[in-house]
């Protein structure tokens, strides 16, 4: 016996299909060369394979950056996500700890997805890179630049800068993330991104 499929079926499957097709073929984020933050670093890590138990633990300890990349190292078997680092990526991690932990209890519930983790995280330098500095120039002009850190507290703290909103602990931990994370080859920065904006 033959099964007939109504035009309305068939439109529906193809109308999914088609919407499937699309989402494959969306373009990826222009600004994924920009390096990952510590935010979204950090979400992974206690987002894969880690306890609610060293969750917790984990987001009420205070060290040191150099500490915290240490115990990253140490806790791989507890986090397993963090054995997967790259030393670029760990001091970019241990950097925005050192900053940010401890937090509030209650303010991220071990077991939820890495994008809502993600989400109940204090912003990192990346996130302050993509939203404060691309006010007012191309975020090429940024990411681009090889510079030491007191060179990037120089150029935040100028008339032209000192407006921005951010506190002296988030332009440090700026500084901190575009000294590890910057210095962007240009062939890495999408055609579209390469042209205009100011330079300093």
């Amino acid at each position: 016996m033959k099964t007939m499929h109504s035009p309305s079926r068939i439109a529906l499957a193809l109308a999914a299909l088609l919407a499937g097709a699309l989402a494959l073929a969306q373009p990826a984020d222009v600004f994924d060369f920009v390096p990952q933050g510590g935010r979204t670093l950090l979400a992974k890590v206690i987002g894969t394979g880690a306890g609610a138990a060293d969750v917790n633990a984990l987001l009420a300890e205070r060290h040191t950056r150099d500490e915290w990349a240490a115990i990253l190292k140490s806790r791989s078997q507890q986090f397993p996500a963090a054995a997967r680092l790259s030393d670029k990526e760990r001091q970019t991690l241990a950097d925005y700890m050192a900053f940010n932990l401890p937090l509030a209890a209650g303010r991220v519930k071990p077991g939820s997805p890495v994008p809502t983790l993600e989400k109940a995280l204090p912003m990192d330098g990346r996130d302050m890179t993509l939203e404060k500095c691309q006010g007012c120039h191309i975020v090429t002009v940024v990411v681009t630049q090889d510079r030491k850190k007191e060179a990037w507290l120089g150029t935040m703290n100028k008339p032209s800068h000192i407006q921005i909103r951010l506190s002296p602990a988030q332009r440090e931990a700026l500084a901190n993330y575009l000294v590890l994370n910057a210095a962007i080859p240009i062939d890495d920065v999408p055609k579209e991104l390469r042209a205009g904006g100011a330079s300093y």
